[in-house]
């Protein structure tokens, strides 16, 4: 039986070029949420690392269920007795020069559940501010949902808030994952907008932790993590500095919005 009510974390950072001092800083916030009683924590994109130079991720690339990154984030699951959902970790692609930018889920029992590949690479370029997820990264190619006990959950991240065909794909996901570093310029911009849009074409809870701040190199990205009702509301919002989003989905009034409005066609790409 599906549970009721949920009380979910987006943790929000603001991480740097020190791999170990942002996993203390990630292991500190989760513990946090976890001691307000969340039961589902998820951190934010890119949480273990923020170099000036993109190419800096590679060599942390690892092995799927095999690697220090992996078992600190199931340690951490297992210690607090949560879901977790490790933002996003470096996995090997079978390709050097390329990782999988890839979301995990780890139940209480420090198993992963569920792996996705990010499948929408980010490419941008204003002025002097220029990304390309694709000189480093290899899309994944298939959306994943994972069961939890609060229904079905579609990962996705970031950039894939973009492509709406990737939260209609079934099983229809009554949470939707979307741990991010958007850039300020396009957080601005988009962000707010992109996360209500998902919530409500979807009715679905969006869960949506951040980057925040300034990183080495001159990058910055807009925070303002969140957690938005399947109605499109905002239920929590951590808009600048380091911390949490912390709300209470009522997931027994799930039902009653999808018998407002027809039912919705899921359909595979």
């Amino acid at each position: 039986m599906m549970a009721d009510t949920l009380l979910a974390a987006a943790i929000q950072m603001c991480s740097g070029d020190d791999l170990q001092h942002n996993l203390a800083r990630a292991a500190q916030l989760v513990g946090e949420a976890a001691q307000a009683a969340a039961r589902f924590v998820a951190l934010p994109e890119y949480f273990y690392l923020m170099p000036a130079d993109e190419r800096a991720r590679l060599p942390l690339a690892e092995a799927f269920d095999n690697g220090p990154l992996q078992a600190q984030m199931a340690s951490l699951a297992r210690q607090h007795g949560i879901w977790l959902l490790a933002g996003t970790l470096p996995l090997q692609s079978g390709d050097a020069a390329h990782f999988h930018n890839s979301s995990l889920l780890f139940s209480p029992d420090g198993q992963c559940t569920a792996r996705y590949d990010k499948m929408h690479l980010f490419g941008f370029r204003h002025g002097d501010e220029y990304y390309a997820e694709a000189d480093t990264m290899q899309a994944g190619d298939q959306p994943i949902s994972a069961d939890t006990p609060w229904g079905s959950l579609r990962l996705s991240v970031c950039y894939d808030l973009r492509f709406p065909e990737l939260y209609r794909q079934p099983p229809a996901p009554g949470l939707i994952s979307a741990p991010a570093a958007f850039t300020r310029t396009t957080g601005q911009a988009h962000w707010d907008l992109l996360l209500r849009t998902r919530a409500v074409e979807n009715l679905a809870f969006v869960i949506a932790p951040a980057q925040c701040g300034r990183h080495p190199g001159g990058k910055e990205t807009y925070g303002h993590s969140m957690i938005v009702d399947p109605w499109g509301q905002v239920l929590a919002c951590h808009e600048e500095g380091e911390g949490m989003a912390l709300a209470r989905l009522d997931l027994s009034g799930q039902a009653a919005w999808r018998a407002r409005l027809p039912a919705l066609q899921h359909r595979r790409l």
